[in-house]
């Protein structure tokens, strides 16, 4: 029996861990960090970006975005990185139930990503690898 609760519990841990902060991004990208303008550092720390700041910039202050897409029109090539308001959800159930002398257990774990939510929370649009245009959602 514990030996199954171990195996469930694995991925909650590895999954809990994909989950990171800005200050986790600077330590892991330490020497790239370093090169920022202090002012730069200072956003970057808080999770904050600004207009012309360059993708890694933004991947450390902001993480990896949901989703990436490339926009063409008259204007030339865009880049569009969209974040995503709420991360993952878990649940974790348990049941028991049992019938004459027979019984039974059950543990599970579910996610759920989004579906057909609308949750998207930022946009960051990219040309020539900087920040042109960042667009919030309210609400």
């Amino acid at each position: 029996m514990k030996t199954r609760v171990l195996w469930l519990m694995i991925p909650l841990v590895c999954l809990a861990g994909c989950a990171s902060t800005p200050g986790e991004r600077v330590a892991q990208n330490q020497a790239a960090f370093a090169q920022f303008p202090p002012d730069v550092q200072q956003n970057v720390r808080a999770g904050r970006i600004d207009i012309g700041y360059t993708e890694p910039m933004v991947l450390i202050a902001l993480g990896e975005p949901a989703r990436r897409f490339t926009r063409v029109d008259q204007g030339g090539s865009t880049d569009v990185w969209v974040y995503r308001r709420n991360a993952p959800r878990f649940s974790f159930g348990f049941g028991i139930g049992s019938y004459g002398r027979h019984s039974a257990t059950s543990v599970g774990v579910s996610t759920e990503t989004g579906g057909y939510r609308d949750d998207e929370a930022l946009r960051v649009e990219f040309q020539q690898g900087r920040v042109t245009r960042i667009d919030f959602r309210k609400g």
